[in-house]
């Protein structure tokens, strides 16, 4: 059986960096810093760490009506807003489609984690008859994909990853894997995440994986900087527009990137660490070479995870060596980490990675490292400090993504040239 080719057609980001393509790009190529001082939870609530990548001109009424807003949590409004945004950069006209091919593969890490807490306080404080009716399909988690899949009329296939950090790299891989055999013509491929409450932030503080650099949030966020000190957290959301090359030539669609190979592995290491020796995520980029057919010295561009942990920072580096070899080491490949300007959106970072790797080929620019000022000597691969390199022609980019449990994704993406 011949594969179907599969492109990117349309971008839909959502968060603090900027909401829809147009504007997070300008922020990402102008190294802009969403985080901020947490402005959401009550102060009573808040630990140790006081800063976030969080969304405060969000308005979910361009999206849905106040009665749908108020029975759906925030990850989905974030979903919701995505997916329209991706179809209206993608073009995308439903009432020329037919719906049984166009499919939707949306994940989160978590769901409705504000909904668990608001049911919960209302459980213990007024009792069981006074929790919402709305309660499970608030939070559950594949109901950002259940919404984007009836607002659009999408029939076709329809799925929901949770694989902690890697969620949404792994919805894209396997949307773009429908698409190669046949089994849709379209799909809505992302994540979505709203993790910035009161006992999501006090979890991750008290496992000490974020960082407390509370008296300056913007620079917060420093991936592969010796002082960096944890990751930040980030909420929003990114859907991508896929179709099968066929599909999108024969609509006239605008195409950003070929996405050509998927890599997954399992660290099968920790819960939480990742292998000090990068073996996953090294097989994970090797895989996604080897199904493309397509050679180290070949790429031009790595979107790294790149939280901004001790560890997790000098693991990649290490992958990324012994993958590349000479090509990493001596600049040939440039890296860098959207997640310093964006912050970690857990589910949804690696759909909107797997954006900035589209726009990146698009406008043949590698997006800055910000906050790279003293750069670890463990982690020494050129890694675009500060600020954007522009006029630099990318053919092939990797896109990475790791989560706790030892999940791995790798996403490859090429320009289109026939």
């Amino acid at each position: 059986m011949t594969k179907e080719r599969v492109v990117v057609t349309g971008i839909g980001p959502v968060c603090a960096v900027g909401i829809g393509k147009d504007a997070f790009w300008e922020g990402i190529v102008n190294g802009r810093s969403g985080v901020k001082h947490v402005t959401r939870i009550p102060e009573k609530l808040q630990g140790a760490c006081k800063i976030a990548a969080e969304m405060t001109d969000f308005d979910v009424s361009k999206f849905l009506d106040p009665k749908q807003a108020r029975r759906t949590d925030k990850f989905i409004h974030y979903a919701i807003a995505g997916a329209k945004l991706a179809a209206e950069d993608a073009k995308l006209d439903m009432s020329k489609e037919n719906p049984e091919r166009v499919g939707v593969a949306i994940g989160s890490a978590a769901g409705g984690f504000q909904s668990i807490e608001d049911q919960l306080r209302i459980l213990y404080e007024k009792g069981p008859d006074r929790v919402s009716p709305f309660t499970v399909p608030l939070f559950i988690v594949n109901m950002a994909a259940g919404w984007v899949s009836i607002l659009h009329n999408a029939k076709g296939p329809n799925v929901c990853n949770v694989t902690a950090c890697a969620t949404s790299a792994h919805s894209v891989g396997d949307a773009f894997r429908i698409i190669e055999r046949g089994e849709a013509d379209v799909m809505f491929a992302g994540g979505s995440e709203a993790p910035i409450t009161a006992l999501s932030m006090a979890g991750f503080a008290a496992a000490r994986t974020l960082s407390l650099r509370n008296d300056e949030p913007e620079k917060a966020s420093r991936p592969f900087d010796k002082d960096r000190n944890g990751f930040v957290m980030g909420e929003g959301a990114a859907v991508l527009i896929l179709e099968s090359l066929t599909h999108a030539k024969a609509r006239g669609a605008h195409i950003y990137a070929e996405i050509a190979a998927y890599g997954l592995t399992a660290d099968a290491h920790d819960i939480v660490q990742p292998s000090g020796d990068g073996d996953g995520a090294m097989r994970a980029m090797k895989m996604a070479l080897a199904q493309a057919n397509v050679k180290p010295t070949e790429v031009n561009y790595i979107n790294a995870h790149g939280t901004s942990t001790p560890l997790g920072d000098k693991a990649e580096t290490t992958a990324m060596k012994r993958v590349f070899g000479e090509h990493a080491t001596g600049g040939g490949v440039v890296v860098s980490s959207s997640k310093s300007m964006t912050g970690h959106l857990l589910g949804a970072a690696g759909a909107i990675e797997a954006a900035v790797c589209c726009l990146a080929i698009e406008n043949s620019l590698v997006p800055p490292t910000i906050n790279l000022d003293n750069p670890d000597p463990d982690c020494d691969l050129d890694y675009c400090p500060n600020v954007a390199r522009k006029n630099y022609p990318i053919n092939i980019a990797l896109s990475n993504s790791f989560g706790f449990g030892g999940h791995n994704a790798s996403l490859l993406f090429k320009k289109v040239t026939g």
